[in-house]
């Protein structure tokens, strides 16, 4: 099996992106399976069901997503829909939608802890997961929406051997850590971000940089200009659900 998996998507330049790329990528590669991190995909905070379906009308199969699925109140009941979009899986249980999802490979959805809030521990969550699904497929995808790399690194030595991949997300910038871990689980610290090059993870510099220097909050907009598309391909055997390769995609686009 063939995974192309898309670090945060950040407002209209990265779905711009996503529409270009994701369609010749996927031909390219064969990719059986494509993942999309739609964290900061609606103005650069956060999802809304029209951008959501932007994505998954130019290829996506699965979105994941993090701290700011919660941002856009009308994108909740999607959460309980057939839309193929998580939530961390670690998020108490009584709030709406799923954090994981069997699109030919379990594909799963975690938050960090560390530097974020007080979520339920992402590491015994996916324990209960992956004891409490006996029947399921060979492949195991988990997008680890993190801050801390020490965190990250955590999970993908925690989970190795027992998933096909842990692919790091949140902080918007590309690691090059890419590798497949002793017991066969491909691993990034983070697959970085699709969004504008000249900006501050996606944001407008100056807009950042006034923040930073003022400590006053205010509203931030997403950068303009070139767009970089970050991305990780992960080849998996469809038996055994190890690793057998991980490669990194960077691309700048108009």
């Amino acid at each position: 099996m063939i995974v192309l998996a898309i670090g945060d998507v950040i407002g209209k330049p990265g779905r711009r992106a996503i529409s270009t790329i994701v369609p010749e990528l996927r031909a390219t590669y064969h990719a059986d399976l494509v993942i999309v991190n739609a964290e900061n995909v609606a103005g650069g905070l956060g999802t809304t069901p029209s951008t959501a379906q932007e994505l998954l009308d130019a290829g996506a199969d699965v979105l994941t997503s993090g701290n700011h699925i919660w941002t856009h109140k009308e994108m909740l009941p999607f959460l309980d829909s057939n839309m193929p979009i998580l939530r961390p899986l670690n998020y108490p249980p009584s709030v709406p939608g799923r954090g994981y999802i069997i699109n030919q490979a379990l594909v799963v959805n975690l938050i960090g802890r560390t530097f974020m809030s007080n979520y339920d521990c992402p590491f015994r969550a996916m324990d209960e997961l992956l004891d409490s699904l006996t029947d399921r497929p060979p492949v195991t995808i988990v997008d680890f929406h993190a801050e801390a790399t020490s965190e990250k690194m955590a999970m993908g030595r925690y989970l190795d051997g027992r998933v096909s991949a842990v692919l790091g997300t949140h902080t918007h910038v590309g690691t090059i850590d890419a590798q497949i871990l002793p017991g066969g689980t491909a691993y990034v610290t983070d697959i970085g971000m699709t969004g504008p090059v000249d900006s501050i993870i996606g944001d407008d510099a100056g807009a950042v940089l006034e923040r930073f220097l003022t400590m006053i909050p205010h509203h931030l907009s997403v950068g303009k200009g070139k767009t970089v598309f970050n991305a990780i391909v992960v080849t998996v055997d469809n038996v055994s659900g190890k690793a057998t390769g991980i490669e990194r995609i960077s691309r700048e686009v108009d």
